[in-house]
Order: C-alpha cells, then sequence, then structure tokens
C-alpha cells in the first residue's frame, strides 16, 4: 500500500533530517478528531470557567490576602459593576498586575516581574471595545478582553497541541487524548484567569509544531513573541540548538564539514539572539525607567499613596540597588527580594502540603523519564543527536511517547521539573507550566 503514496518533498524539513513522510497521515482522515477536541475545549474555555466563578464569587467571600490591590480610579456605573461582579473573579493575584500594566503601564518595580506581551494583546483587545466605551470603563474593557481573548488563546493552544502530538508522537489517538488531557487539565484555572498562560501556550506548542516542520524562522519568530509574554520562553532555545546541531551531524557525511560548522554557530547565535532579544529590550526598557535621570513618567496621586502606604518602589525615589550591578537586570532582582526566588528558599516545613500538591506530577515526570531512558538508552546516551544503525526501525517501531522525537520534549520537562523543584515555589512551575506545556509527555 505505501508503494501507492503520493511522493512528499522533504526539502523543506533541513532541521529534521530524519523526517519521516507517514507523519502527515496524522493531518488527514483525522479532521472528526480536532472538531470535537475543539467543541471540548470549547465546553471547558475559560469563558466557561467565567460563569463557575461567577456564581462561587457569589456565595463564597474572598480571602483577604496581602495580594497587590490597586485602587479603582475611573468612576464606575451599572454596567461596570455587573461586569465586576461576573468577570472579577479573573483579576485576583497575579492577573491584578497584568490588568494594572494593562492600564497604567510600568509604574511600581515589581511590576517588571511581568512581561509586556499579555498586557499588550489586552489593550488590543480594548480598542475592539472601543464603541462601548460610553457604556464601560477601562477596567471592565479589560476584564471583557481577559474573558474572551484567554478563551480563544486556550482554543487554539489546545489545537496547537494535537496538531504538535501528530508529528512527534507519529499516533493521532494519542495526540487527541494528550490535547484531550490539556482541555480538562486541573491547572485551567490558570488559562481562565487573567494570566499570560494560554497566550504563552498558544506561541509555544505553534512554535514547536513549526520547528518539526522544519521551518526554523517562523519557529524562531514564535519563540521570540512567547519569551516576551514569559521569561521562561528563554528555555525553548534549546529546541531551536537541538534542531540545528541534529541538522549539522546528519549534514557531515553529505558536506563539508568545515563549512557545516560555521553555519551552525552562526545558526545558534542567531537562535541566542533572537529569542533574547525580547528579554534584552525589556530590561534595557527598566534600565532607562530607574536608572536613567528624567525619564520617570508622571504618576497619579493615588498611585503615588499607595506606593508610600505599601512600600512599593517608584521611577522617581531612590536609585534601586540593582541599577550598580555588572549587568543590571531587574528580572533577578525582582524574583529575589520581592517573590524569594532561590535555590532551597521553598524548603521549609509549612510548605509540606505544596510539595504534596506537586508530588504526583513529579511522580509522573519521573516514572516516564525512568521509562524512556531505559528503552532508548543509546538515544539517551547520544543526546538524541546520533542513532545507531537500527534507527529506521527504531522510527517505525516506537510510536507514541516512546517515538525518539519525544527525547527533546522530556529533556525539557525534566529541565522544569529540576529548576522548579529546586529553586521556585514548588506548587506553582510543577503544576501550572509542566501539565499545561507538557501534557503530550505525562
Amino acid at each position: 500500500m505505501d508503494r501507492h503514496r503520493r511522493p512528499v518533498d522533504t526539502s523543506l524539513w533541513s532541521l529534521r533530517p530524519e523526517f519521516d513522510p507517514g507523519k502527515e497521515e496524522c493531518k488527514s482522515g483525522h479532521e472528526a478528531e480536532t472538531v470535537v477536541l475543539l467543541s471540548i475545549s470549547l465546553v471547558s474555555s475559560p469563558g466557561d470557567g467565567a460563569l463557575c466563578q461567577a456564581f462561587f464569587n457569589a456565595i463564597i467571600p474572598d480571602h483577604h490576602a496581602e495580594a497587590f490591590s490597586p485602587p479603582r480610579l475611573a468612576p464606575s456605573g451599572c454596567v461596570d459593576q455587573l461586569v465586576e461582579g461576573l468577570l472579577g473573579g479573573l483579576s485576583r493575584w497575579d492577573a491584578e498586575h497584568f490588568l494594572f500594566i494593562a492600564e497604567h503601564g510600568y509604574l511600581y518595580e515589581h511590576n517588571f516581574a511581568f512581561f509586556p506581551g499579555f498586557p499588550l494583546a489586552l489593550l488590543v483587545g480594548t480598542e475592539l471595545l472601543r464603541p462601548l466605551r460610553g457604556l464601560l470603563n477601562q477596567r471592565s474593557c479589560l476584564l471583557i478582553s481577559v474573558a474572551s481573548l484567554n478563551s480563544l488563546f486556550s482554543i487554539l493552544a489546545a489545537v496547537a497541541l494535537h496538531d504538535l502530538g501528530c508529528l512527534v508522537l507519529h499516533c493521532p489517538r494519542q495526540a487527541f487524548y494528550a490535547a484531550l488531557l490539556f482541555c480538562l487539565s486541573p491547572a485551567n484555572v490558570f488559562l481562565a484567569a487573567g494570566y499570560s498562560e494560554a497566550l504563552f501556550a498558544f506561541l509555544t506548542f505553534s512554535s514547536m509544531g513549526q520547528l518539526e516542520r522544519g521551518r526554523g524562522w517562523i519557529s524562531g519568530l514564535l519563540f521570540a513573541l512567547a519569551t516576551g509574554v514569559r521569561s521562561n520562553g528563554l528555555v525553548s532555545v534549546g529546541f531551536l540548538l537541538h534542531s540545528q546541531c541534529r541538522g549539522f551531524f546528519s549534514s557531515l557525511v553529505v558536506s563539508n564539514p568545515l563549512r557545516q560548522f560555521f553555519k551552525l554557530v552562526a545558526s545558534v547565535c542567531l537562535s541566542f539572539l533572537t529569542l533574547s532579544l525580547p528579554f534584552a529590550l525589556f530590561q534595557y526598557y527598566a534600565y532607562t525607567q530607574f536608572c536613567l535621570s528624567g525619564s520617570a513618567r508622571s504618576i497619579r496621586e493615588p498611585l503615588v499613596q499607595l506606593a508610600m502606604d505599601k512600600g512599593y518602589r517608584i521611577a522617581e525615589g531612590n536609585e534601586p540597588p540593582w541599577c550598580s550591578w555588572d549587568l543590571p537586570l531587574i528580572y533577578s532582582y525582582i524574583q529575589d527580594v520581592y517573590w524569594n526566588v532561590g535555590f532551597l528558599r521553598y524548603y521549609e516545613f509549612k510548605q509540606v502540603p505544596n510539595f504534596l500538591l506537586a508530588a504526583p506530577v513529579a511522580i509522573l515526570v519521573s516514572w516516564a523519564t525512568w521509562t524512556y531512558v531505559t528503552t532508548h538508552p543509546w538515544l539517551c546516551l547520544t543526546l538524541g543527536l546520533r542513532r545507531n544503525k537500527n534507527s529506521k526501525t527504531l522510527e517505525k517501531s516506537s510510536l507514541g511517547f516512546l517515538s525518539p522525537q519525544v527525547f527533546v520534549y522530556l529533556v525539557h520537562a525534566v529541565s522544569l521539573l529540576l529548576f522548579g523543584g529546586l529553586c521556585m515555589h514548588i506548587q506553582t512551575p510543577i503544576l501550572k507550566r509542566i501539565q499545561e506545556r507538557y501534557s503530550s509527555l505525562v
């Protein structure tokens, strides 16, 4: 039956020299699964979650935590109060930072822990609601943008994950189940709230899919956009580097090694530059605001009073200590001072419940890693760059999670698990990021 298959041009897949045209079978004959997936993601989307949170928000009093809660400066009408009652639950905790940044910009030092990609998307959403400005204030427009955009980004992320699963797992059924679990994951609460998780997941899954298709330039651009949404997008440079190294080793037998080596070096440098550019520009913007005189913005009096009451640093105050660093990175300073992020800092007896909360996913990733390493020891020893003489047989017989292409995704998941477990708030990276971004593995 294979001899009747139409030949496929594989010249496009320069970054994936071992590309198997048979993977394209995932794209045909499974449209029904994609439609069902889309329907399920619609049912479990943040828009539906917004209705649930509105109900529970009305019957359960809010916990008054010492979280960021800026004053409401714009007048509020009856329609605004209705929007706040329906969607106000989406603005808790870190969501307040994103909404504040979208409305007022980066005024306080600790606001710079949140990257500008998602606030910019919210501003675009509010522009679409401009005809309703007579009925709604700015905050109401932002809340509507949060609910609608995160619903859209969640659906697009689920579809992108299904497509990525088909390309990597070589098994449409497992790809469908992986995307289904992504839609039904308990961590979807972070996709519904005013967080940047949904947009980041969509951009990351899409860039991974483009890289699997050999479209390195498009993939690099999407990875860079993801870095502008969340700082941990910087880790995604590993996917580009691994793909380029695989292309380098595969081309040694047919091309000039020295020429290919210089090409590899240039590609690696370009990848680092592309993905680090949004991060570097954001750090430079913070430096101009806090470390250069005459560049501070004017701040309204109630917001200045909030800074005085809470001890928030604004640009008009004393120069912060990070300005005198050899490498003045405000992000590192904020994570250290405001969030107490550091090696083993979260290891306290009172955090035992959070470790128990993260344990199931940590155990699952550990078990998956052991299974994969014991199944493909040579592949893991060579970092997925070189295959043995039976690599063709391995590619055809190992489908699903044991596919050789899964290696780089597993390494990425384990890296996040180790770094998150040792240096971050344990329940945050493991439950949110690994469940959302690596449900195709676990």
